[in-house]
C-alpha cells in the first residue's frame, strides 16, 4: 500500500499533504478561456492620468536613458513609461505629521493602520505583462520597486515593504492593466517575521543562511527549473501551491537595495522567461507573487531576498481553511519537470 506525502516546509512551522499517488498533471490546469476583469475605460492607460492620484514617481524618456519626475499641483505628466500612484482605496494611510512607534501600536491587540499602498503602473501598453514585457520595461518596473522600496525603508514608522502583483481576476486582479502593488506597513507581517526568526535560528546554529543551504540543496535536485549565473529558480519542497516556484538570487542578498544594475536586469530576465513558461504550459493561469524581503540592516547577515511565485489553480475549501494545513495535487517535481521543459522550449 502506498500514501501521499505530508512534507514540512523549509523554514515555517507549515505542513504541506503532497499529492504523490495518483497527483494531477500541470496540463490539467489548462483552461482554454480565462475570465478578465472588464473595465469600460482605463484608468491606467495614457491619456486617463486625471482618473488617478498624483504619481508619486513617473519614468519619463530622457534622451538613451530616463529622467524620474512626480506629478505636482494638479499636473499630470504624459508620454510616461513607468506611473506609481497612490491606491484610491488605501490599506494602510500615510500619518500627517510624526508619529511613534507606540501611538501606532494602541495595545497588544490593535494597531493604527498607518503607512503607504500605492499602484505601479507597469507600462503605458496596457497587456505588456512581465510574462510578453519587453526586458527593456520589465528593467524598467523592477528599478521602480527599488526607487519605492528605497523611499519607504526610509520612513521610521514602516518595519515591512511587501511588493506583490496580482495577475487575473480569479487572483484579486480588479483591473487587467500590467500593474503591481507596494505597502509599507508599521509591522512586519507574521509569515515574514517567521522566516526571520527561523533564519537567524538557522545562522546562529549553523553560522550560514538557511536561503543560502536551501540553494546548495536545490541546486543538485529534481525541483530545480533555471539556473543561470546569478539566479535559481526552483519548486520548493513542500508547495503549498500547484506549479508555485521561487526565483533567488545565487549571492546572498538581503534585499532588492542590495542588487546591481546588472543583477537587476538578470532578474527581469529569468522572471519573464518563467512567467512566460507558465503561460504556456497552463494558458495564462492567474497568479500572485510576492517578494520576501527585509528593510531592518541587522538581518543582512541572515536573511535572503526571494520571489514566490503562487499560480491561482486550486480552491482552498474546508479543509485547508480549518486546519491550516494545505494539499497540493501536483508534486514539486512533477511541476518543475513541466516547468523546466516549456521554458527551455
Amino acid at each position: 500500500m502506498s500514501f501521499n506525502e505530508v512534507r514540512k516546509d523549509y523554514l515555517l512551522d507549515r505542513w504541506v499533504v503532497i499529492a504523490t499517488e495518483r497527483g494531477r498533471r500541470p496540463t490539467d490546469f489548462a483552461k482554454q478561456e480565462r475570465q478578465k476583469a472588464k473595465t469600460a475605460v482605463c484608468s491606467m492607460c495614457p491619456g486617463n492620468e486625471h482618473m488617478t492620484p498624483p504619481a508619486v514617481l513617473v519614468y519619463l524618456k530622457s534622451g538613451r536613458g530616463i529622467r524620474k519626475a512626480k506629478d505636482k499641483n494638479g499636473f499630470r505628466h504624459k508620454n510616461w513609461l513607468i506611473r506609481c500612484v497612490p491606491n484610491l482605496y488605501p490599506a494602510f494611510i500615510p500619518p500627517r505629521k510624526k508619529i511613534s512607534q507606540r501611538q501606532i501600536m494602541k495595545s497588544d491587540d490593535l494597531a493604527l493602520a498607518v503607512g503607504h499602498h500605492e499602484v505601479l503602473v507597469e507600462s503605458p501598453n496596457h497587456d505588456e505583462h512581465p510574462s510578453d514585457a519587453r526586458i527593456s520595461q520589465l528593467f524598467h518596473v523592477i528599478n521602480a520597486y527599488v526607487d519605492r522600496l528605497r523611499e519607504f525603508s526610509k520612513k521610521p514608522y514602516v518595519r515591512y515593504v511587501s511588493i506583490f502583483r496580482n495577475h487575473g481576476i480569479e487572483a484579486g486582479a480588479s483591473l487587467s492593466h500590467a500593474h503591481s502593488q507596494i505597502i509599507a506597513t508599521p509591522f512586519i507581517p507574521k509569515t515574514l517575521e517567521d522566516e526571520l526568526k527561523a533564519s537567524r535560528k538557522f545562522y546562529e546554529r549553523n553560522g550560514k543562511c538557511a536561503f543560502c543551504d536551501i540553494l546548495e540543496k536545490e541546486l543538485k535536485g529534481p525541483r530545480l527549473i533555471v539556473e543561470s549565473s546569478k539566479f535559481v529558480v526552483f519548486t520548493p519542497y513542500a508547495s503549498v501551491h500547484p506549479l508555485e516556484f521561487w526565483i533567488i538570487p545565487k549571492e546572498h542578498k538581503a534585499t532588492l537595495l542590495d542588487m546591481s544594475q546588472s543583477d537587476l536586469k538578470a532578474f527581469a530576465e529569468t522572471l519573464k522567461s518563467c512567467l512566460n513558461g507558465l503561460k504556456r504550459l497552463v494558458n495564462d493561469p492567474p497568479y500572485n507573487f510576492g517578494f520576501h524581503l527585509t528593510v531592518n540592516n541587522d538581518a543582512r547577515r541572515y536573511y535572503h531576498w526571494h520571489l514566490e511565485v503562487y499560480p491561482k489553480l486550486a480552491i482552498w475549501a474546508g479543509f485547508e481553511k480549518s486546519t491550516g494545513m494545505y494539499i497540493n495535487t501536483v508534486t514539486p517535481e512533477t511541476a518543475a519537470e513541466s516547468l523546466r521543459k516549456t521554458i527551455s522550449a
